[in-house]
């Protein structure tokens, strides 16, 4: 094999990355998929550098994500408060799920539940003299990749709490009927739901 010639690393030694397409041009320079990564963990590099993040592995940022599974409005608390590696263990068994039912690439299902679930506009509080007004706003990229991922992640911890359900079989039913952008996935019901509020304000 000459210099110039490199091995294709594939994700979690299984998945081709590299012939994957984000049809959606808006969030093109915000998912990344590096070919170079087998296991995707960057060890909070990005962490104090902003917009950093847009540069760290999409699988990582789902895992990130999910490790959201403790009290409502606290982060990174409760049964699954930083336990990285059993995550990642979660996210990879729910791809093998996805691949078995489907028999297509399930990093491309996934990129798919995420253009599907990422909502175009959102409200914000302005306050005219005195006067609160919700005003409809386009929302950036990044924000739309990350309000994906969290509707994503909400759906997982709202369907297996108190359910016989195990966490890799719901993710992967959320990413496959998000990726088919069906009215039964969580996220792309609270996308709707956005984008509805956001006209109602313009």
């Amino acid at each position: 094999m000459s210099g110039k010639e490199q091995t294709n690393m594939l994700l979690f030694n299984k998945w081709d990355t590299t012939n994957i397409e984000i049809k959606d041009e808006g969030l093109k320079n915000v998912i990344h998929l590096y070919p170079s990564m087998t296991f995707p963990i960057t060890f909070g590099r990005h962490e104090h550098q902003r917009l950093k993040k847009a540069e760290v592995n999409i699988v990582e940022r789902l895992v990130n994500k999910l490790m959201h599974f403790g009290k409502r409005y606290a982060k990174n608390t409760g049964r699954m408060g930083g336990k990285k590696a059993r995550v990642m263990n979660v996210v990879k068994t729910a791809l093998e799920i996805i691949s078995l039912e489907t028999g297509r690439n399930p990093v491309e299902l996934l990129i798919r539940a995420i253009e599907n679930a990422s909502p175009n506009e959102d409200t914000t509080r302005i306050v005219y003299g005195g006067v609160v007004y919700h005003v409809s706003v386009d929302v950036s990229p990044l924000r739309r990749v990350d309000l994906a991922l969290r509707f994503i992640a909400e759906g997982v911890r709202e369907s297996t709490y108190s359910s016989p359900q195990t966490m890799e079989e719901v993710l992967a039913k959320e990413i496959i009927l998000a990726s088919e952008n069906d009215m039964n996935s969580y996220a792309i019901k609270k996308k709707n739901e956005q984008e509805r509020i956001a006209m109602s304000s313009r």
